[in-house]
């Protein structure tokens, strides 16, 4: 998978991401990965869902990962957990 067909899920609006998703699919992307970290984890989910379920017809959830990372904060080290889910046409 080509890192260009990454999106990294943040704090703004859901639409914003599922327009990205949409975007890449819509451009040739045969995969598109969503990731996200933290308290953004729900905010990847729903734009998966939304994706999937209003907008691209043929693309279903290929994998699913879990992970937790160790971030440096002001207060020192900590674990954060993190999602990827990678979304696939359906060939």
């Amino acid at each position: 998978m080509l890192k260009d067909n990454t999106v990294f899920v943040g704090n703004k609006p859901v639409m914003n991401y599922v327009l990205a998703v949409v975007t890449q699919f819509n451009n040739g992307a045969e995969e598109v990965a969503i990731k996200s970290r933290g308290k953004a984890i729900s905010r990847a989910v729903d734009t998966a869902e939304i994706a999937i379920n209003r907008f691209l017809d043929g693309v279903a959830k290929k994998e699913i990962l879990t992970s937790t990372e160790m971030i440096d904060t002001d207060t020192g080290r900590t674990n954060v957990s993190s999602i990827e889910i990678i979304l696939s046409q359906n060939l």
